[in-house]
This record gives C-alpha cells, sequence and structure tokens, in this order.
C-alpha cells in the first residue's frame, strides 16, 4: 500500500493514478479514498492524476486516538501534498472532505492549488448557536455520538440505508451494493477517530477559510440534502468565497456524487476545465 508517515507517526494511505493535472479528492465521514472509485475512474480516463487519501482514523490510514480535527486533517493533506509535489491540483471535498478543503486551501495551499470544489460540504458550520441561527441543535451531534458509541455497525447501516442516499425517500430506488459499501468502508476505520470526527464536521467554524480562498471555488449542493441542510451550507458558503460558483440540484441528496454521478462529473469537469 502507499503511505506517507506524518510528523506524529500517522500513516496516511493514499492512492496516486495517472499523469496530468492533479485531482485531489477528499471523502467524508466515517468513509475512505474508496468512497471516490466513480470520479477517479472517470478523471483518470480523461488524462488527469486522481489521488484520494484515508483520513487520519478512516479506512487504511493509522486508527488514531489524537488529532482528529480540522487543523491537523488539513495538516496531513499539506504533508501528502508536498511528498507527492502536487501543483496546479483541484481539490474536491465532499461533506467532511469538504471542510477539510476549505482549511487546507486557505492555510496550506497558496502555491499548489488551482481550483477547489466543495460537494455537499459541512462549511461554513453546522451547529446551531447564537451566531448561526439556522444550523443543527448540538444534541442531534450528541445523538450521533450516542448512537456510535451504543452500536456503531447498526447506527452506520441506518444512516447508509436512510438519509445519506435518500433511499428513505417515497419511490427511491434502493441501492443494497451502495449501502453495504458504504458501512464497509465506516467499519474500516478506527471508532474513537469517528467519535472524535463528529465534532470536527459539526463544530469547526469554516467562516474566516471562506473568506480566505482566492482561487475558483465551485459549491455544488442537493437541495434535497437530509445530512447537510442545504440552507445553513452551501447558500452561505457561496456568499462567503471570493470566486465562487453556486449549483443547486433538485431533489438530489447528501451522496449525490454515488446516486448521480451521471450529472456530477461532467460539471465538475466543465468547472475544472474552464
Amino acid at each position: 500500500m502507499s503511505t506517507i508517515t506524518t510528523r506524529d507517526g500517522t500513516e496516511i494511505f493514499y492512492k496516486d493514478w495517472g499523469k496530468g493535472q492533479p485531482i485531489v479528492f477528499h471523502h467524508g465521514w466515517p468513509l475512505s479514498a474508496d468512497d471516490w472509485d466513480t470520479q477517479m475512474l472517470f478523471f483518470v480516463e480523461r488524462g488527469y492524476r486522481v489521488i484520494a487519501h484515508d483520513r487520519r482514523g478512516h479506512g487504511r490510514s493509522s486508527q488514531t486516538a489524537t488529532g482528529n480535527e480540522m487543523d491537523t486533517y488539513a495538516a496531513d493533506v499539506a504533508a501528502l501534498a508536498a511528498a507527492l509535489d502536487l501543483r496546479d491540483a483541484v481539490h474536491i471535498g465532499h461533506s467532511t472532505g469538504g471542510g477539510e478543503v476549505a482549511r487546507y486551501v486557505a492555510r496550506h495551499g497558496r502555491e499548489r492549488v488551482a481550483k477547489a470544489v466543495l460537494i455537499s460540504a459541512v462549511p461554513p458550520i453546522m451547529v446551531k448557536s447564537e451566531r448561526n441561527p439556522g444550523g443543527l441543535p448540538i444534541e442531534v451531534f450528541d445523538g450521533f455520538r450516542a448512537a456510535q458509541a451504543a452500536n456503531r455497525a447498526q447506527f452506520f447501516l441506518e444512516i447508509a440505508s436512510g438519509p445519506f442516499y435518500g433511499f428513505n425517500r417515497p419511490g427511491a430506488q434502493v441501492a443494497q451494493g451502495v449501502i453495504q459499501n458504504w458501512w464497509r468502508q465506516g467499519m474500516m476505520g478506527g471508532t474513537k477517530a469517528h467519535y472524535d470526527c463528529i465534532k470536527a464536521f459539526s463544530e469547526t467554524d469554516f467562516t474566516e477559510d471562506l473568506k480566505a480562498i482566492d482561487v475558483p471555488v465551485l459549491i455544488m449542493h442537493g437541495d434535497d440534502d437530509q445530512i447537510v441542510p442545504i440552507a445553513d451550507a452551501a447558500l452561505l458558503s457561496a456568499k462567503l468565497v471570493k470566486h465562487g460558483t453556486l449549483k443547486v440540484y433538485k431533489g438530489l441528496p447528501h451522496g449525490m456524487c454515488t446516486t448521480h454521478p451521471e450529472i456530477i462529473n461532467p460539471d465538475l469537469l466543465a468547472f475544472i476545465q474552464a
């Protein structure tokens, strides 16, 4: 397996296929680089170099007890970009990975990044507060933590088979393979890292990161996202970035990269080529 070792001794697994302009994919919680299989095949066949890593504590990377927060996640990406000498890269993040992209590009990526894409992403901040009245109550995320601690396997199965892909909607075409693959990826990672990451994706404030990004940013979000509601995410993020393009997808779910790659992939290609 291909890995790099970070300063604190964590091994970060990554895939690196093809040649050409690099595209770096950042996965959501609690998944792995495998969540990007469809996109990686699409772009490597079109002459791009595609890279995807397993975030620390996720997938095949070290099951860390520490560093499971956004500053360290972004530093790990910086270490990977330096090790692979990535230049003129496009960074694409889904959900939690969108927060990771925002922090990495704002704090580490100025000389290495050409463009960024946030898909169904958690910025600016998910949790409700006086400053963010439209957010989700902290009790929602406390419930996530309680469910994971009680029975992670069952909790992950319920997310994958329900709101993540919109399989709980009337008339939805449920794909058992997609559900099983989500569950497989989640169960590969470390439960401590996954537990900590709930705080990272829900309580991290990316407002200043978004304001600091000076490369073109594409913000993509389904208006039926049940995991990261669009009103307090993409619609706000689009107002904070300097060079942003917002694309809203009617009726699409949180996991739209998997359920509708025939829509998402061409839009990503058009943005990269523009």
